[in-house]
């Protein structure tokens, strides 16, 4: 692979531009259609164009600020109706950023042995350490927003602390007129605000710090570096001496889902196909700080569920689209699992982070009631997600027309 240095905002004409979308193959392992050979020419098309995104999106960061939050077209940011759509902001861009990152990243993971090794194995955590420490910030916004709804949605109370900056100024907003408590809620309504007040004190600074880390990161030489050669891989894509061209890429997708449909097989899904879990809800009240025993699974499911979905996008010949970008020939099914996993992990970490606020030292009686009851909800969040995805995970496979 040639060395020489390239500006990574500028994506390179040779840059092959995304293949047309085809139908996505379903989790039954039915073959792609004819227009869009799974070869390894497939496989440089796909990691060519989302390089070219990587650095499109790199360019429209770089275009309309270094921040994160704030500025047009953020998401907490209203439209009025009939307006014109604001421009991308650094929020979009950061979003994309990230989409191309992750994309990268899984599919290096699953093709890796038709790549160059050396060049695989250090571009692959580089690329998974940039999309995490985009997201931090994102997660703490989606987190407290969240906790919030819920908090007013138990309480039926609207005092909680008006927000000014990112997704979460959409709560103060669209949450509708508070219903009058019943008298059972009179404890929960006391405690809600001074909860609600907590959490945005934890949530805000863990976002601002997420925030600094961001910036830290993006002018960093290590990022610099791993922009550099994403450029490189824009216009060279290096594969191993021993692939040819016409090198079949369905057997390594194949691994990726025997590799899911391993863990969902593990999966306690008899358990999970009870809408009350009251064991797991059980292990969820426990004092222990220690993460739910059950969570890790299903966090790890919902990587390789994403591991799949990306191996699906290389053989159709382009993107298939997620929960956020649906494409037209995308798997229901599939999209389906793939929401209520997202639904299970903002649950769960909504969860840990009502448990944390909790353990505050000197906290008022209410307001660590209040805590508990909303560690209560999302843990109830999390059994209806997995009750969600073993619900459409058991369903024939279905495709958008």
């Amino acid at each position: 692979m040639a060395q020489r240095h390239l500006d990574p905002t500028d994506p390179p004409a040779t840059a092959a531009p995304p293949a047309a979308t085809a139908a996505a193959v379903a989790p039954g392992r039915s073959a792609p259609g004819r227009s869009a050979p799974a070869d390894a020419e497939a496989l440089t098309g796909y990691l060519r164009a989302q390089a070219t995104e990587f650095l499109r999106a790199l360019r429209l960061h770089r275009e309309t600020g270094t921040g994160t939050h704030g500025g047009h077209g953020g998401h907490g940011t209203p439209v009025a109706q009939g307006a014109e759509k604001p421009p991308a902001g650094p929020v979009d861009a950061s979003r994309l950023l990230r989409r191309a990152a992750r994309r990268l990243s899984g599919t290096l993971h699953t093709f890796q042995p038709l790549l160059d090794a050396d060049w695989a194995e250090a571009m692959r955590p580089e690329l998974a350490w940039l999309s995490g420490t985009l997201a931090l910030e994102h997660a703490c916004a989606s987190r407290l927003e969240r906790l919030l709804e819920a908090l007013h949605r138990l309480s039926g109370s609207s005092a909680f602390p008006a927000r000014q900056q990112g997704r979460t100024a959409a709560v103060a907003v669209t949450v509708p007129a508070p219903h009058p408590s019943p008298p059972d809620r009179g404890s929960l309504t006391v405690g809600a605000a001074k909860a609600g007040a907590l959490l945005d004190r934890q949530l805000t600074l863990a976002r601002t710090r997420a925030h600094s880390t961001a910036l830290q990161a993006l002018g960093s030489s290590r990022f610099h570096a791993v922009a550099d050669k994403v450029a490189l891989l824009a216009s060279e894509v290096p594969l191993r001496k021993t692939t040819a061209p016409t090198t079949d890429l369905r057997p390594l997708a194949a691994a990726a889902e025997d590799r899911l449909t391993d863990a969902v097989t593990a999966l306690p899904l008899v358990t999970a196909g009870n809408p009350y879990n009251a064991q797991a809800l059980i292990h969820g009240l426990s004092p222990d700080p220690a993460p739910h025993p059950q969570d890790a699974q299903w966090h790890q499911v919902r990587l390789l569920l994403r591991l799949h979905r990306y191996a699906l996008e290389v053989l159709s010949g382009g993107s298939a689209g997620d929960a956020e970008d649906p494409a037209p020939s995308q798997d229901i099914r599939l999209l389906a699992a793939g929401e209520a996993l997202d639904r299970h992990r903002d649950a769960s970490e909504a969860a840990a982070a009502a448990a944390q606020a909790a353990r505050t030292p000197r906290i008022a009686p209410a307001t660590a009631y209040a805590l508990g009851v909303l560690h209560a909800d999302q843990r109830h969040e999390v059994e209806a997600a997995r009750y969600a995805f073993q619900h459409s995970w058991r369903k024939e496979p279905i495709r958008l027309p």
